[in-house]
């Protein structure tokens, strides 16, 4: 399979990826995460107004294979949660980069999205030559 890896977007190890706008992050999961899990049957987030910590679980994905945890890359406060994913998890299987991102988070602290992967670094670390 062929995947998309946007410039426009930094990875964490743990497959998350950030979009940052307007001081405002953007996070889901990896085309490549998504793959790996199969069919998508269930997928709960945490609640919006929720403040974690860097390294916390924000939610889970479940799917035929397996259940797996989300991770905020950044410490802050949840201000919006994408309810089409949790309604429809086919949603994010199908396009886990546009209309199935997860939540966006109001970082605690100016974000440094510097700290994360690039799409090049990401790409080069999942996709063998």
């Amino acid at each position: 399979m062929s995947y998309k890896f946007p410039d426009n977007l930094n990875y964490a190890d743990t497959h998350e990826y950030v979009l940052e706008e307007n001081g405002l992050l953007k996070i889901g999961v990896s085309e490549f995460a998504i793959d790996q899990l199969g069919d998508i049957v269930f997928v709960e987030l945490a609640d919006e107004g929720a403040t974690l910590e860097k390294g916390e679980t924000f939610g889970t994905i479940e799917s035929v294979k397996a259940v797996e945890e989300v991770y905020l890359p950044f410490s802050g406060e949840i201000v919006s949660v994408n309810e089409s994913v949790i309604e429809n998890p086919e949603l994010l299987q199908n396009d886990p980069i546009g209309e199935g991102w997860l939540v966006i988070l109001k970082p605690e602290s100016k974000a440094s999205i510097a700290d994360l992967m690039t799409s090049e670094e990401y790409q080069s670390k999942v996709v063998p030559k």
